[in-house]
């Protein structure tokens, strides 16, 4: 199955959801303002959020349609969704010296951080560039095992220490190994809190600390990992992260288990941050660049 096969299975449940919510609507008669109110509606009833919704229901009602069908609904759907969704979706660029590219993963416990951490090192693997896994979630022992699992899935490195250990010792090992071993890209790992913000910010100041004296401009990307099952709630993590751990990037995740999709439009209205990746299965090749027409045609369920 090809990766736009994928994507679009992967969004059925958020499509279904959407069609579920608009239809009977829109009928054969002019758009008046009470269908363009429950077009709105729909809208958000279907996780694309207030924002997104009201900028939707406005360009539809701009276009002054006599008439519109389904099928035609779905279409300006697609289009203002890609509108939306396009000025966020930035690939991750990971070129620049000194190497290595240092990325900072986040997100709370249970989002699939650790696994998308497996599956962002193969899908640089895949494009040629070395790669060494840092395992800074010292809390949990399973994170760590988990992570190593994945290192030797795609053929990666972990360094690792004992759980409870020092994270930020764990990444200053890892700076080091990576520069005299000529790789190009360090993920590491951290631990995913949400309640305990000020611990969290203790914590990633001290590890930019370490990398700020092997490299100034380390951090080069801290990426949040939000799991879309949780809805709107996704919206809340990206706030408290933003604010708390400097997030530069968003990677969203399991939109496959869920008909919640909606929230991606939701966030990128809303944030406008960049969403450089997104994950529709379990397998190392399920994760890979936002692809904001393709993501757009799903939602609304239509061919990508």
């Amino acid at each position: 199955m090809s990766w736009l096969d994928r994507l679009t299975a992967g969004f059925k449940k958020t499509a279904d959801k959407v069609g579920e919510n608009l239809t009977g609507i829109v009928k054969e008669q002019a758009l008046d303002t009470a269908t363009l109110d429950d077009i709105e509606e729909a809208l958000i009833a279907s996780d694309l959020g207030p924002e997104a919704s009201k900028r939707i229901r406005e360009a539809i009602a701009a276009r002054k349609f006599e008439q519109l069908d389904e099928r035609g609904l779905r279409t300006i759907l697609a289009e203002e969704i890609e509108k939306i969704l396009a000025p966020v979706a930035k690939p991750l660029d990971v070129w620049g010296f000194p190497r290595p590219h240092v990325i900072l993963v986040i997100g709370v416990n249970g989002s699939g951080k650790t696994t998308t951490i497996g599956k962002l090192g193969h899908w640089l693997k895949e494009q040629d560039y070395g790669v060494l896994l840092a395992a800074g979630d010292t809390f949990r022992a399973a994170a760590i095992e988990q992570l190593q699992i994945w290192g030797d899935r795609i053929g990666a490195p972990v360094i690792a220490g004992k759980e409870g250990g020092d994270a930020a010792g764990i990444v200053y090992d890892g700076v080091k190994q990576a520069t005299a071993q000529g790789i190009d890209c360090l993920i590491v790992d951290t631990a995913g809190r949400l309640q305990n913000k000020t611990h969290l910010m203790e914590e990633l100041s001290k590890v930019r600390r370490v990398l700020g004296r092997l490299n100034p401009e380390a951090p080069h990307d801290i990426l949040l990992v939000l799991d879309a099952t949780t809805g709107q709630n996704a919206l809340n993590q990206i706030e408290v992260f933003k604010e708390s751990a400097g997030v530069t990037g968003l990677i969203m995740t399991k939109l496959d288990g869920t008909a919640r999709g909606g929230v991606l439009v939701a966030a990128a209205e809303k944030f406008g941050m960049p969403i450089h990746a997104i994950g529709v299965g379990e397998g190392a090749g399920d994760l890979r660049p936002f692809d904001p027409r393709a993501v757009a045609r799903a939602i609304a369920g239509l061919p990508a």
